[in-house]
């Protein structure tokens, strides 16, 4: 039997003296996914993170671990840890140690690559979005073992393009085939919480679509007193064409073929959630004095970011700095578009369908171009197995005290839809300590130093759980 108080001791022990100090070291480390260093080899960080990481494991007294840094020619690199079982079956355990780029608009005091532990947070970029799942993953393990408590094998992949949408992660899946057999359960340490009092399952994951719509009108820019009344503004047809996808009143798509009914379980779930969080669903973002959220119905909001797909526009060129601009009527603009997708739309068929809608009949006869860079699916969890849901509660009952709850989320994690197509039979644990204002990818990023400890904890209860199965 595994003596719950003696676990999370132990896990509060190897936090406080083994792992806050090496995560820090990890912050300072500006291993930025190779979507925003392109140069990531010759500039050597993802490498450093990747060794940090490996020492660490290499103290950590695991019978029977193996963990070495894999590296595919012209690929980021993967760590990948294995432990073999007293117990039947398998388990994969997954994270990512690339990191978003610094970000503008961080505190006083605070800087991305520079960590800072403050009212029992670590502030710093890459310590919640994922810099701790290794650490979590492989202490849980350990912690296990120092009870004899029974485990299945667990493999540990810890990749380095998450952050890029996974785009060297394929190749590695492909690579440890072998290695990985077919596991049976998957635990990902990656996702959000609703908030910090409790264990969150995440049920549900946002595909995401990504592009740049670009329209051109002339060669080159002109005096706005010559050519405005004669040539279109491009950005005014941009703005044409945004409307062909989203209603601008109310932040709707309005192509249909985008949305899906959401499942009722799932709206369940959401209500759960929301009775629980409250106006804490839309409290957990920084709105500017005097803004308010799409609505007042905490339900709907979680709804609408889970299952809803949305458009934000995160980028654009062609418009020239307030303080550089002269009257000029541009020649081209462009804007970086984002639309998150239902979990079960196809991707694939969300790209087609944007990339039609928006080059069909330029106005002007302009040129209009919406170049995919990435469609990623979503990802519906299956039922949960009844030894799982069981784990899930007492594990949450005895670290936190409150109930387990579940809820979608609006984000995405490639490698979860890819496991999810590979096998169809295993159950998934996705969970993580994204919770209000901890605001990864954008600044001020902590980790919940209390949150993830109760979700070590939590995660080494659901391996010997998975362990002790008899259905």
């Amino acid at each position: 039997m595994l003596d719950s108080h003696r676990l999370m001791t132990r896990v509060d022990q190897e936090w406080t003296q083994s792992i806050e100090p090496t995560l820090a070291d990890y912050v300072r480390i500006p291993n930025q996914s190779v979507l925003f260093d392109p140069n990531w080899e010759a500039n050597g960080h993802m490498d450093r993170a990747a060794a940090l990481l490996l020492a660490w494991a290499q103290t950590q007294p695991v019978a029977g671990l193996t963990v070495e840094v894999l590296r595919l020619p012209g690929r980021t690199p993967v760590i990948y840890a294995e432990v073999p079982g007293s117990a039947p079956g398998r388990v994969l355990l997954y994270g990512h140690f690339d990191k978003q780029p610094e970000f503008t608009g961080w505190e006083p005091g605070l800087s991305p690559w520079e960590p800072v532990f403050r009212d029992g947070k670590l502030y710093g970029r890459g310590g919640a979005d994922d810099g701790y799942a290794f650490f979590s993953s492989l202490l849980a393990i350990r912690l296990l073992q120092e009870q004899g408590v029974p485990h299945a094998t667990c493999s540990i992949l810890i990749e380095g393009s998450e952050e890029s949408g996974s785009v060297d992660l394929p190749a590695y899946v492909e690579h440890l085939a072998g290695r990985l057999g077919e596991p049976d359960l998957v635990v990902c340490l990656d996702a959000e919480c609703g908030n910090y009092e409790q264990f969150w399952l995440t049920t549900s994951l946002r595909g995401n679509l990504t592009g740049t719509l670009s329209v051109e009108v002339l060669t080159e820019g002109v005096h706005s007193g010559m050519g405005t009344g004669i040539a279109a503004s491009p950005f005014r047809i941009l703005r044409g064409l945004l409307d062909r996808l989203e209603n601008v009143h109310n932040g709707d798509l309005v192509l249909e073929s985008l949305h899906v009914a959401t499942p009722a379980h799932r709206v369940q779930e959401a209500r759960a959630a929301a009775a629980v969080l409250g106006d804490e669903v839309a409290g957990k973002l920084p709105f500017a004095d005097g803004v308010h959220p799409l609505s007042d119905d905490p339900t709907e909001l979680l709804i609408n970011s889970t299952w809803k797909p949305t458009l934000t526009i995160t980028g654009a060129e062609g418009l020239p700095p307030i303080g550089n601009a002269g009257n000029v009527l541009l020649p081209r603009v462009a804007l970086k578009l984002s639309l998150r997708l239902p979990p079960t739309l196809d991707a694939a068929f969300a790209a087609t369908e944007v990339q039609r809608v928006l080059q069909a009949d330029p106005p002007y006869g302009a040129r209009v171009q919406f170049e995919v860079s990435s469609s990623l699916g979503g990802w519906h969890a299956p039922t949960l197995a009844p030894w799982l849901a069981t784990a899930l509660e007492g594990a949450s009952q005895r670290h936190f005290g409150k109930s387990c709850l579940a809820m979608g989320t609006g984000g995405s994690i490639p490698f979860i839809g890819m496991l999810a197509d590979r096998y169809p039979k295993t159950q998934f644990l996705v969970t993580g300590v994204l919770g209000p204002k901890s605001n990864a990818h954008g600044p001020n990023e902590f980790l919940h130093l209390g949150m993830v400890r109760g979700v070590t904890a939590c995660a080494a209860e659901i391996l010997a759980a998975h362990a002790a199965k008899t259905e």
